[in-house]
C-alpha cells in the first residue's frame, strides 16, 4: 500500500522516495507514463518491463532512469511513438528493420521475436536494425532467445565516448555485446558486457545520484583519471582489457552500424545531447536453434553438466563461489520479485515529474513495500 505520508505531504515525496517499491506496480506505473507519451498498450508493455527488468537485474544504468530522456525524446518528437515494424529486406535466415527512429527497445524486442521464428524455421537467423535509438539492456534479448531453446549473440553501437587504444579522442561507443546458451535444469547462462570498462550509463547514473566512480572507469577531456562522475561524462570511457576491449568495440561496431548502414562510430548521434535528429543506433542479432547440431536434450545436459563443473571447481583464495555469466544478475532479479526494487531520490523524482506531465497521479499504484 501507498505510504499515508505522501498523500498528506506533498512536500515530503523525498521520504517516499527512499521506499522499497513493488517490481509488478513499477511497471504499470512505468507502462501508463509510456502511454501518457504517446505509445500503444503494447508498446509501452514492452518498454515498461524492459526498464523494470534491469533495475531488478541490478542494472540500473539501464533501467527505469532511462524515463526521462525517452519521454523527453518523444514529447519533442525526436523519437517517434507507435507504428508497425518495418522490414527493408528479407531472406529465409535474415532481416533488416528500419528503425525509424521509434523506441530502441521496441524495436529491438519485435525484431528478437522475429529472429527467433525464423530460428526456429530455418535453423539460424541473423537480423540487423538500422536507424534506431538507444536499445537498452542487452540481456533481455539474450533471455528471451534462450527461453526459446535459441543461442544468440547480440549486440548494439552507441554514441562515441570511448577512443581508440592509444589515442585520446572518442571515436567508439561502449557497444555493448550479450550472448544467451539455453541450459536445462540449471539457469540459462546470460552474458552482457560493455566493451569499455563500464556502461556509460553507470556514470551518467552517478552523476544524477552525485556520487563519485572509481578510478579506472574513466578520463576526463583532459586525459586525465577521475572519480568526479561530471568530469567523466564530458570526458572518456576506456576500454576494457586495453586493446582488446578496443577489438572488441570495433567488431560490434561494424556489425551494428557497417554491416546494418546504421551510423557508426562517431557519426551515432547522442541520446542525451543532440535532440534534434535521430540517432541512427544500430542493432545486430545472430539467432541460432540450439539443436541445430545436436539433440536440444543432450545439448541441455551436456550445457548443465558444464556450469556444475565449473561450479564445483576449487576456489581461489579470497573467493567463497564461482558465479556463470548472468548468475548475479539472475539473483537480483529473483529477490527483486519478492522483495521489490530500490531506486534512488534523484530517479524516483524523475518518474513523478514525468507521471505529472501527462496527469498521472503517482500515489495510486500502491507501490510501496515498506
Amino acid at each position: 500500500m501507498v505510504s499515508k505520508s505522501i498523500n498528506k505531504a506533498t512536500n515530503r515525496e523525498l521520504t517516499f522516495m527512499t521506499s522499497i517499491l513493488s517490481k509488478d506496480a513499477l511497471e504499470v506505473f512505468i507502462r501508463d507514463i509510456f502511454k501518457g507519451a504517446g505509445l500503444n498498450e503494447e508498446d509501452a508493455n514492452i518498454i515498461s518491463k524492459h526498464l523494470v527488468l534491469a533495475n531488478s537485474r541490478g542494472v540500473e544504468s539501464h533501467g527505469v532512469s532511462r524515463v526521462d530522456i525517452y519521454t523527453k525524446r518523444l514529447d519533442i518528437g525526436i523519437t517517434k511513438g507507435s507504428s508497425e515494424l518495418q522490414v527493408i529486406k528479407e531472406t529465409p535466415g535474415s532481416l533488416l528493420i528500419d528503425g525509424d527512429g521509434k523506441i530502441g527497445v521496441v524495436t529491438a524486442t519485435k525484431a528478437m521475436r522475429r529472429a527467433v521464428e525464423k530460428a526456429k524455421k530455418n535453423g539460424l537467423a541473423v537480423v540487423a536494425i538500422k536507424n534506431s535509438t538507444h536499445s537498452g539492456m542487452l540481456a533481455d534479448y539474450s533471455m528471451y532467445a534462450a527461453k526459446n531453446d535459441c543461442i544468440s549473440l547480440n549486440m548494439t553501437n552507441a554514441t562515441a565516448s570511448m577512443a581508440p587504444w592509444g589515442g585520446k579522442t572518442g571515436y567508439f561507443g561502449t557497444n555493448p555485446m550479450s550472448y544467451g546458451l539455453p541450459a536445462g535444469k540449471e539457469n540459462d547462462i546470460i552474458f552482457d558486457m560493455a566493451t569499455s570498462v563500464v556502461a556509460r550509463g553507470k556514470i551518467a547514473l552517478a552523476k544524477k545520484n552525485n556520487q563519485n566512480i572509481p578510478i579506472g572507469w574513466a578520463i576526463s577531456k583532459e586525459g586525465k583519471p577521475t572519480s568526479d562522475p561530471h568530469e567523466a561524462y564530458e570526458g572518456l570511457v576506456l576500454p576494457v582489457g586495453g586493446p582488446k576491449g578496443y577489438g572488441l568495440a570495433l567488431l560490434v561496431d561494424s556489425l551494428s552500424g557497417l554491416f546494418s548502414g546504421a551510423a557508426y562510430g562517431p557519426h551515432v548521434a547522442s541520446l542525451y545531447r543532440d535532440l534534434d535528429k535521430n540517432q541512427n543506433v544500430g542493432n545486430f542479432f545472430l539467432v541460432m536453434r540450439a539443436d541445430l547440431f545436436e539433440d536440444l536434450d543432450a545439448y541441455k545436459q551436456r550445457t548443465d553438466q558444464m556450469i556444475n563443473e565449473i561450479k564445483n571447481l576449487p576456489l581461489a583464495e579470497g573467493y567463497d563461489r564461482i558465479y556463470l555469466p548472468g548468475e548475479i544478475e539472475h539473483n537480483h532479479m529473483v529477490k527483486a520479485q519478492k522483495e521489490g526494487i530500490h531506486l534512488s531520490d534523484a530517479v524516483l523524482n524523475d518518474l513523478i515529474h514525468a507521471a505529472k506531465k501527462y496527469d498521472i497521479d503517482h500515489t495510486s499504484y500502491h507501490m510501496i513495500v515498506n
